[in-house]
């Protein structure tokens, strides 16, 4: 049975004790996904999240060909083992100008960027599309660096839909703006070695490089030959639970297996428990600041958040949704730019629009740990990468939170086996 509309959080006692595990992040999965398709041979990937982001990516590498196995990870239930055949850079299945391959993307951003690029190593036309909001999102400098390359891209308005015309590798340079998304040097990184192309990123902001590190680390450490690879659990997802420890009291919440690669710059989160007077998307945090933002108002002295631009591109508008829902909840709101002032507030319940995000949804579902009349409007959006969530919240000590969630129109409690976001 899905997730009603309309759920509420009733908070639960303070636990003696809670070792949370969360699935695995979704940015190393996608990632992984695309280069263990690019190997020359077969790739585990164990730990690998299994949300509709990561099953978006997986069901469009088997479109194109690709032999993908997925079973169950006993270690967490929204994860898998994904096998993936790969090919040494050939991509097996193309269409005709006239009747390109169709790849549906949903809203993942990695799947529509990751497989822009990776598709022009095809010998066929491509068709990426995804849902409404999707085509909203910037993709202009990543079809920009392609054609420079020698690709052809049909975009009008270069966004999606887009029908990209495969070649082959052709080695070459190009330059990629990331003021937008980092995602784009991402996308031409992934591929690079085994298409040829050198990559120069331009418009660099601090708040963006983490990110493409990630992937440049990421693909100097892969196993490109075949061979096993661990996704360490997910840092912007933990960030909730971290969250709830200031909540329900420190030292009583931990995420199990904390990821200390480096790679995740949300991995900084435990270290913002105590907000400073000023945290920066920029310098600080990642997505995880919308935690810090929805947490701020329990602050005792005012937080200034900067640098949030990004945030207006993601999935909603997440600066002026922040803003909104949380003033519904009684908190003191200024926004600025691309700053917020958040001032020390009583809150109280109320009724949330999630904005068909996820983040959205989990920020305030973790504020409802607290705040009593917590609702929550389309709780299901979760599911892009967390599709447990809520089972995490309701489930007993010392693995999950003890929070109870009841159907909010009919008051029903919601047993586990219904919390699942599908």
């Amino acid at each position: 049975m899905p997730l009603p509309d309309l759920i509420e959080i009733v908070p639960p006692p303070s636990p003696a004790f809670v070792s949370i595990t969360v699935p695995g992040s979704k940015s190393i999965t996608n990632r992984a996904l695309i280069l263990a398709a690019l190997s020359s041979g077969t790739v585990t990937l164990t730990g690998a999240l299994w949300s509709e982001d990561t099953q978006v990516m997986t069901e469009c590498l088997r479109q194109l060909g690709f032999a993908v196995g997925v079973a169950q990870d006993m270690a967490e239930e929204a994860n898998r083992v994904i096998q993936v055949e790969g090919l040494g850079g050939r991509i097996p299945k193309a269409g005709t100008a006239s009747s390109p391959l169709e790849l549906h993307v949903g809203n993942a951003g990695t799947a529509a960027r990751f497989l822009a690029a990776m598709v022009c190593l095809g010998e066929g036309c491509y068709r990426l599309s995804g849902v409404p909001r999707m085509h909203e999102r910037p993709q202009a400098a990543l079809l920009q660096a392609l054609r420079s390359l020698g690709y052809r891209v049909d975009a009008p308005g270069d966004r999606l839909p887009a029908v990209i015309h495969g070649a082959g590798p052709r080695p070459g340079s190009c330059r990629v703006s990331v003021a937008e998304s980092s995602q784009f040097a991402s996308a031409l990184l992934l591929p690079g070695k085994v298409a040829g192309w050198e990559v120069q990123v331009a418009d660099a902001n601090p708040d963006e490089l983490p990110y493409v590190e990630m992937t440049r680390q990421l693909v100097e450490s892969f196993p490109h030959s075949g061979g096993n690879f661990q996704v360490e659990p997910d840092a912007s997802s933990g960030s909730y639970f971290w969250g709830a420890s200031r909540l329900m009291g420190k030292n009583r919440v931990e995420v199990a297996r904390w990821p200390g690669s480096g790679w995740q710059v949300d991995a900084r989160y435990p270290d913002f428990l105590d907000l400073p007077a000023e945290v920066s998307r920029e310098r600080d945090l990642g997505d995880s600041i919308m935690t810090a933002i929805t947490l701020a108002p329990l602050e005792d002295h005012p937080v200034r958040f900067t640098d949030l631009g990004r945030l207006r591109l993601q999935e909603c508008e997440r600066v002026q949704a922040l803003r909104t829902e949380l003033t519904k909840c009684g908190a003191s709101v200024t926004e600025s730019g691309d700053s917020l002032l958040i001032r020390p507030s009583i809150l109280h319940g109320a009724e949330i629009e999630t904005y068909e995000d996820h983040r959205m949804a989990m920020c305030f579902a973790m504020l409802g740990l607290r705040i009593p009349g917590m609702r929550l409007r389309n709780p299901r959006c979760v599911r892009k990468t967390f599709p447990n969530f809520f089972r995490k919240l309701a489930g007993s000590p010392p693995f999950g939170l003890g929070a109870i969630i009841l159907d909010a129109t009919t008051g029903r409690v919601l047993p586990l086996n219904e919390l699942n976001a599908e």
